[in-house]
């Protein structure tokens, strides 16, 4: 009688977990990832002229091509002065910190527990024997052992997700380190043209004051009107005035990079920036690379950053639908127990038990549907945000290398206006000089020149920055070390 019945009870719990498990069948399977397909410049079906960019650039370090040891110096102070590099470099811990505690749960759990215990019972109660000592005392000591079979993969995609976002955080300190080192470069270009600019202003001011002397001298003399002298006295102090104002620009740009360089606040307030190259050496060692290079999506980190979060994402996915399945768990416990102290290591008092437990989630109220579709609606948004990365960076790079032609183009035809201009000065004081016109001319012709050399230098100085943003677009300024993921 008692065997047939445990043959129905066992019966029936066979069926009853065949149930669950059919019913879990039916939850839909997660995808392996997958990177989302684009259409991507160079691919077949993609209807572009854009080329890999030059072999010959060391994208990593492509601020050596400039050949200025004192950029050089001064991106290696950012780096290690950094407090945004330093920040990255904590998330980046914390990542790894989690990436451990998730490691934790391919292993049991062991605790030891001791325990002791003085009690009286009343001698008055129903369960009193007449007699019988009221007092007693329980000593243990042992440990205890839980370990949780990962059956279904939640710790498995935990660790995944984990991973993913450890890679994610290095990426983002690559971001970081090298949107660092285009602004400093970008800041150190235009403190240089600035410099630049402030010779030009220097020069023009020398030549002004110049002119006003001799037109003094012949106004002095009766060989000139008043009017040939204070349009002398009026360019001078315009010269004045733009040479200020240069002056004023070039502190405010030394302030800005020492800032970026992460210096303390007594030497952002008295800045101190080493020069290096010329300006116009600089603008003459640049290369400006052919077209795009072909494996962008590999080689930026803000892009290795955005497909790390959809890794994840996709993880949590997985992870959110091992919950519909049974729980299953195991437990131990092993050691010493007795009602006396002195007897606690004898053979006697040893204990132990193992337990096997299975959950299964019947009804959560909607709570197991609510977390799957919360992370499905994540991993929606990490493809999203993905795209949109990738078509942002394209067009980065894209806008990038055009400004870099297009300034190339524009710088050269202000030096043709430039050597146009001279030739226009020169005539003009031919003929000033020999009394065909009026000083004005000159004066035309000096301040358009003048005007054309400060663009002149405005142009290179954006065609430099608009380089470095090529660069940086491109994924350059970081060195991608081995994975983690083969931790």
């Amino acid at each position: 009688m008692r065997k047939s019945m445990l043959k129905r009870q066992s019966a029936g719990a066979c069926l009853l977990i065949a149930g669950v498990l059919g019913g879990c069948a039916n939850i839909p399977a997660v995808q392996p990832y997958q990177r989302p397909a684009l259409d991507l410049p160079g691919s077949e079906s993609a209807n572009s002229t854009v080329a890999p960019a030059g072999g010959d650039i060391r994208w990593q370090t492509w601020w050596t091509a400039f050949q200025d040891p004192a950029l050089d110096a001064l991106l290696r102070e950012a780096a290690e002065q950094s407090q945004d590099l330093a920040l990255a470099s904590a998330r980046i811990e914390e990542s790894r910190a989690a990436l451990d505690a998730n490691q934790s749960n391919f292993f049991p759990s062991v605790d030891l527990n001791s325990a002791g215990a003085r009690r009286r019972s009343s001698e008055n109660s129903a369960s009193a024997s007449p007699g019988a000592n009221s007092y007693a005392s329980d000593f243990s000591v042992g440990l205890s052992a839980s370990y949780e079979v990962d059956f279904w993969g939640k710790y498995a995609n935990a660790d995944k997700a984990a991973r993913a976002r450890l890679l994610g955080q290095t990426a983002a300190r690559a971001t970081v380190l090298a949107t660092l080192y285009s602004n400093v470069a970008q800041g150190y270009f235009a403190l240089r043209a600035l410099d630049a600019q402030l010779s030009l202003a220097e020069q023009t001011l020398r030549t002004r004051a110049d002119n006003l002397r001799l037109q003094t001298r012949r106004f002095e003399g009766g060989l000139t009107g008043e009017l040939d002298f204070r349009q002398a006295e009026a360019e001078v102090a315009a010269a004045t005035t733009s040479l200020q104002t240069t002056l004023q620009a070039r502190r405010n740009a030394e302030s800005a990079l020492v800032t970026l360089l992460g210096r303390t606040p007594a030497a952002i307030s008295q800045p101190s920036v080493a020069r290096g190259a010329e300006f116009a050496r600089l603008y003459a060692v640049q290369t400006i690379p052919d077209g795009l290079p072909s494996d962008i999506l590999n080689r930026r980190p803000d892009l290795i950053v955005a497909e790390q979060n959809l890794v994840a994402a996709n993880a949590d996915v997985a992870q959110a639908r091992a919950a519909y399945f049974p729980r299953i768990s195991l437990t131990a416990n092993l050691g010493q127990q007795t009602k006396d102290l002195a007897n606690l290591l004898e053979p006697s008092s040893l204990f132990w038990n193992l337990l096997a437990n299975l959950a299964q989630p019947i009804f959560r109220a909607g709570a197991l549907d609510a977390v799957s579709a919360a992370a499905n609606a994540r991993q929606k948004q990490a493809v999203a945000q993905y795209t949109q990365a990738v078509q942002n960076a394209f067009r980065d790079v894209r806008d990038a290398l055009n400004n870099a032609q297009a300034g190339r183009e524009i710088t050269l035809s202000i030096s043709r206006r430039i050597e146009a201009l001279r030739n226009t000065l020169r005539l003009a004081s031919l003929r000033y000089n020999s009394g065909y016109s009026s000083y004005l001319e000159v004066l035309s012709a000096q301040r358009d020149l003048a005007q054309a050399e400060i663009a002149l230098i405005d142009a290179q100085r954006t065609q430099l920055l608009a380089l470095v943003s090529f660069y940086r677009a491109s994924g350059g300024g970081w060195e991608r070390t081995s994975s983690i993921a083969d931790r």
